[in-house]
C-alpha cells in the first residue's frame, strides 16, 4: 500500500518505475482528517464513477496535503546544531548524510496536482491558488535539497511523460515565483475553501502567506542578482510595498495539532525523545548568554540541577553536549548528570505549539535582512525587533503554563541588551549576524530546514564542525533515479556538477 494519488507508481521487485502514472484514490478517515492512499492493485476500482474516474473532492486533498507539508522535521535539529544523539552516530549530527528520497513527488506534488484538477471541475479558483502555493513549497524545498530537479515535466504521467527531464535550479525558482504570482491573482473571497486545517477557509490569510513566501524564496536567493526574468531585489521591493503580507502571529502559516488519532504533534510518543536525545551546547549557549527564557521551553534541566532543587528559570541548570564530539563522550555527560534533555513536553504533550512553514516572526526577519541589504527602505531595526517580539508572543501563547518560564520577563529590556540590540551603524556583516542569529534562535522544531539553508548562504550563525568535515551543501539524488531515469539524471549532473553527485557539490543558488 502506498500513500499515492494519481501517482506514477514505483514498481517494486525490479519492475520499472513509471513516473506519475494514473492511480486512484482510496480515502480512510482518521479522527476527522482524511488520509489518502492507493494500492496498485486497486486501479480503476476505488471511488469509481463511470463518468469521472478517480474523482475526489478537493477539500479532502487539501486536508491531506496540508497535514503532510506542515509536519515537524527532526533531522534538521541535528544538522543545525540544536540537538544531539547519545545512542549512536547520527548522520545529520556528524554531517555524513548521503542520498535522499523523491517521495514528495508521489506523496505531496501529485496530490496537489490532483486537487488543482478537481478544483477546475467545480470552477473553484481558491483551491487552484492554494495548489500553486503547495507546488511552490514542495519544488522550492526539493530544489534546495538536490539542485536541478524534474519540474516542467513533473506530474505529467497522464500525458505519457514517465521519465521527466530535469530543470535547472534557476528555472525551478523562477517558475515557482511565477506560480505564486498567479496564485496571488487567483485567490479571492468568493470561492469557498473547505477542508482547510491551516486557515479555516480564510482566503485573505492564504493571500498573505502566498506573498510572504514569495519574499522567502527571493531572500533565499540572496547570492544572486537575477532569477530568470526577475531582478531579485526589485521584485522583493515591489511585493513588500504592494502586496498583503503577514502582520501578526495570527497570520502564521502553521499547523495546529489536536489530541486525536493521526492529528497529534509529530514527535508525540517518540521513543528517542524520551531516551537518547539531548540538547546541543552550541544552541543552548546562545540563550544562556542572552538570559533568554525561551530556553526553558526547549530544554529540560540537567539531572544535577533538578536534584539540587534549582528553579526551572535558573540558567545554570542547563547544559548541552558538543555536537562535534563522539556520541560516547556526550553519553558520559549523562552519567555526570550534566546534560539537558529535550524538554519532555515535545514527546509527552500531544499538541504542543503549532508547526510553521513560514511564520510572521520569520517574515519580519526576512524584511530586516532585506532592509539591511538595501533592497527595501524602512528600518531594519524595526523589523528585527518585531520579529523577536513575535517569537516571544508565539511561545507565550502556545506553550502550556508559559508563565512559569516568562514570569518577570520584559521584551523591551531584552531588545536593549548588548548581545541583542540592533544598531544600524554597525557594519553590514555584524548586522546580518545579529539577524541570522536571532532568526536561528526561533527555529527549534520550526520551519523545516530553513535554519540550515540560512547558514549555508550567510555563514551565520557559525556552526561548529568536526576537524576535516565540511557542512554538506546538498543531498545525493535517490538511487531509484539512477535505476529508472538515468539519462535525464546524468545530463543534469553533468550540467550542474561536472557529473559528480556528492554532498559537497555546490548547487547554483550558493554560487
Amino acid at each position: 500500500m502506498k500513500n499515492n494519488i494519481n501517482v506514477a507508481a514505483k514498481k517494486q521487485n525490479g519492475k520499472k518505475v513509471k513516473w506519475l502514472k494514473r492511480s486512484v484514490i482510496k480515502s480512510v478517515v482518521f479522527a476527522g482528517l482524511l488520509i489518502l492512499s492507493s494500492c496498485e492493485t486497486d486501479l480503476d476500482k476505488i471511488n469509481e464513477n463511470p463518468n469521472d474516474q478517480a474523482s475526489v473532492d478537493p477539500k479532502v486533498l487539501l486536508t491531506y496535503v496540508s497535514k503532510d507539508a506542515f509536519q515537524v522535521n527532526g533531522d534538521n535539529m541535528y544538522a543545525s546544531r540544536m540537538m544531539i544523539g547519545t545512542d549512536g552516530e547520527n548522520t545529520y549530527q556528524y554531517m555524513k548524510w548521503n542520498d535522499a528520497s523523491f517521495e514528495v513527488y508521489t506523496k505531496g506534488i501529485l496530490n496537489t496536482v490532483k486537487m488543482m484538477q478537481e478544483a477546475e471541475k467545480i470552477n473553484n479558483k481558491n483551491y487552484s491558488a492554494i495548489g500553486k502555493f503547495y507546488r511552490a513549497y514542495y519544488f522550492f524545498n526539493l530544489s534546495l535539497k538536490f539542485g536541478s530537479i524534474p519540474y516542467t515535466e513533473a506530474a505529467k504521467g497522464e500525458s505519457g511523460i514517465t521519465q521527466p527531464k530535469y530543470d535547472s535550479q534557476e528555472t525551478v525558482m523562477a517558475g515557482i515565483l511565477s506560480e505564486l504570482k498567479e496564485a496571488n491573482d487567483l485567490i479571492n473571497s468568493n470561492d469557498k475553501i473547505e477542508g482547510d486545517i491551516i486557515y479555516n477557509g480564510d482566503a485573505s490569510k492564504w493571500k498573505k502567506l502566498i506573498n510572504s513566501f514569495r519574499l522567502k524564496i527571493l531572500i533565499t536567493m540572496s547570492k544572486k542578482t537575477t532569477l530568470g526574468s526577475y531582478n531579485i531585489a526589485t521584485e522583493f521591493a515591489s511585493i513588500a510595498a504592494n502586496q498583503p503580507l503577514m502582520t501578526s502571529i495570527s497570520d502564521n502559516g502553521e499547523l495546529k495539532f489536536a489530541d486525536a488519532a493521526d492529528s497529534r504533534y509529530t514527535m508525540f510518543n517518540n521513543s528517542g525523545y524520551g531516551s537518547s536525545l539531548y540538547m546541543a551546547d552550541y544552541f543552548i549557549n546562545f540563550f544562556k548568554a542572552r538570559q533568554d527564557p525561551r530556553l526553558f521551553t526547549f530544554a529540560a534541566q540537567t539531572t544535577a540541577a533538578k536534584e539540587a532543587g534549582k528553579p526551572v528559570t535558573d540558567f545554570t541548570g542547563y547544559n548541552g553536549g558538543n555536537p562535534t564530539s563522539s556520541y560516547s563522550d556526550n553519553a558520559a555527560l549523562i552519567t555526570a548528570k550534566n546534560i539537558s534533555k529535550v524538554n519532555d513536553r515535545f514527546y509527552k504533550d500531544p499538541t504542543n505549539e503549532p508547526s510553521s512553514v513560514l511564520s510572521y516572526s520569520e517574515l519580519e526577519f526576512i524584511l530586516a535582512e532585506a532592509a539591511a541589504r538595501g533592497w527595501i527602505s524602512g528600518s531594519a531595526k524595526t523589523h528585527y525587533d518585531n520579529a523577536i517580539k513575535a517569537s516571544f508572543s508565539f511561545y507565550q501563547t502556545y506553550v502550556k503554563n508559559s508563565g512559569q518560564y516568562f514570569s518577570g520577563f520584559n521584551v523591551n529590556q531584552y531588545l536593549a541588551a548588548p548581545l541583542v540590540v540592533y544598531n544600524d551603524a554597525d557594519p553590514l556583516q555584524s548586522r546580518l549576524e545579529k539577524i541570522m542569529t536571532q532568526k536561528y534562535m526561533t527555529m527549534f522544531h520550526q520551519s523545516q530546514w530553513t535554519s540550515y539553508y540560512d547558514y549555508l548562504r550567510t555563514g551565520y550563525p557559525n556552526y561548529p564542525l568536526q576537524a576535516g568535515v565540511s557542512a554538506p551543501l546538498r543531498f545525493r539524488y535517490p538511487q531509484a533515479e539512477y535505476n529508472y531515469n538515468s539519462t535525464n539524471l546524468k545530463a543534469a549532473l553533468t550540467a550542474q556538477y561536472g557529473g559528480n553527485d556528492n554532498i559537497n557539490s555546490k548547487p547554483w543558488w550558493l554560487q
